[in-house]
């Protein structure tokens, strides 16, 4: 993303003098050519550099205002750059961003304008636009240009480049909001498959307005107490009633109502705010089960932990206090983490929920079949207790000989391996049944009650947590 310093910066650039506008906006030999060189050129590919960009954004602007005609600024980020430097090093990354900035040199206009912003992002400026498919037609040149092989030390090396478009048809335009709507023109690009080219329209700016208001009532949710969880119970069918409870967090929006966590989680994964998020759902579950557990109610709690929350440094601690501070047994809590969240970093979470198991908390992988990972390689890497079949294979198990199979061998092997199976996403009777015929004696989802609010929860404990035979009554 667009720095607004640098942005600022270069708004002021475009007051400079006229003899110092020209100085910046030109290559010719003045005597000072190396100190210009230092000071307008990228070191590395010898391209204009943010400053030298942002000044000629600026006067192109500025002539926008008495000319006819559109122009255009083009957004390039490459969309697998890190594994060229993971993989062969910085060296070999820096020798494919001087080859890329030939390419690129090569697949513009003669009068475009383009710029190294720093690392694998560049910026082309377009003047003369008579419409958004000229612009287009550049961006479509930088792609195939950037989808040819490069050979970086001896090794074929494949990237592709998303490009975003932004269009300046008005004097009133900024270098500020031609940046910023390119940019996230370029994002988009990369949401719709990696490698083409996206025009900013009046849809985007909507969306990114919306977001940027949900984002804002999200930081203040936690301040002002908007944020509710809800629990939904996992059963146990020989049993007859509930043995554990999910912890899911809503979200009482003051204008849009109960908000459920698909409407902001993944913003909240996305900007970081699901650290703080998360550990204040940690701490009132644990509060509430406590309470529920001090009343006689013979109940755990699961609690989901992100990605982001994994390689927290500190989350064993932020899990040691909510236990201290709610009086709850170790063994009484349960975290679930998904395939795709250990996978990011299967070392820091071994690393991690190892020490989380010395606490005599409970370790359960969710969403279990959606990651195609080996079950045996992922039991031998972390300290399971349970693991949760995907609710995609159980909505089939009844019906579909192909989802009983896989169930049953995901529950064969669990059992094997010393794991508690839980068919999660049960919806029927039938689903109920065969799943427990399978193995799954615990389950979950809406055929028993759909997520509800502590109190809805505490009413079902009257009858010694035999929620099936509540639910049968109502």
């Amino acid at each position: 993303m667009v720095a607004t310093s640098d942005l600022a910066y270069g708004a002021a650039c475009a007051h400079n003098s006229a003899v110092t506008a020209r100085t910046l906006t030109t290559d010719a030999d003045d005597g000072q050519d190396g100190l210009a060189q230092r000071i307008l050129r990228d070191p590395l590919t010898d391209l204009p550099n943010r400053t030298l960009f942002l000044d000629r954004l600026a006067l192109a602007l500025a002539r926008l205002r008495r000319a006819q005609t559109n122009i255009a600024v083009l957004f390039i980020d490459l969309d697998n750059f890190k594994v060229v430097n993971d993989s062969l090093g910085h060296g070999a990354g820096d020798q494919l961003l001087v080859e890329l900035g030939r390419r690129l040199r090569s697949a513009i206009r003669p009068s475009d304008t383009i710029a190294r912003f720093g690392g694998d992002e560049f910026v082309v400026l377009c003047e003369d636009i008579s419409a958004a498919h000229d612009a287009v037609a550049v961006g479509q040149r930088i792609v195939a240009a950037a989808s040819e092989p490069f050979m970086v030390d001896g090794h074929e090396m494949f990237v592709s480049a998303s490009v975003g478009v932004a269009l300046a048809m008005h004097g009133d335009a900024t270098p500020e909001t031609l940046l910023r709507d390119s940019d996230a023109a370029m994002y988009r690009a990369k949401e719709r498959g990696r490698g083409r080219v996206e025009v900013f329209d009046e849809a985007l700016r909507t969306r990114i307005m919306e977001r940027l208001e949900l984002e804002n009532g999200l930081r203040r949710a936690l301040q002002r107490g908007e944020l509710r969880v809800y629990y939904q119970p996992e059963v146990s069918l020989s049993q007859e009633r509930m043995v554990a409870v999910e912890a899911l967090v809503r979200w009482e929006h003051p204008q849009r109502g109960l908000l459920q966590p698909d409407e902001f989680v993944p913003l909240a994964e996305e900007t970081g705010l699901i650290v703080q998020i998360g550990e204040w759902v940690l701490n009132e579950a644990c509060r509430q089960v406590a309470t529920w557990r001090r009343s006689g109610a013979e109940i755990d709690v699961a609690v989901n932990v992100s990605a982001r929350q994994l390689v927290q440094p500190d989350i064993v601690e932020v899990v040691r206090g909510a236990l201290d501070a709610s009086g709850l047994p170790a063994e009484a809590l349960c975290l679930e983490i998904t395939e795709s969240a250990v996978m990011r970093d299967p070392e820091a979470a071994l690393a991690t929920l190892t020490l989380v198991k010395e606490l005599g908390v409970k370790v359960a992988l969710d969403d279990f079949g959606v990651g195609f990972s080996s079950l045996a390689q992922l039991k031998e890497m972390l300290p399971l207790h349970a693991l949760k079949v995907d609710r995609s294979f159980i909505s089939g198990i009844a019906d579909d000989e192909r989802n009983s199979a896989i169930v049953a061998a995901v529950v064969m092997m669990a059992t094997t391996l010393g794991l508690t199976a839980i068919a999660e996403g049960v919806e029927t009777e039938a689903q109920a049944m065969q799943a427990r015929a399978l193995g799954c004696d615990v389950s979950q989802g809406y055929f028993f009650t759909a997520p509800e609010p502590p109190e809805l929860i505490a009413k079902r404990f009257s009858g010694g947590n035999e929620l099936v035979q509540t639910l049968a009554a109502d």
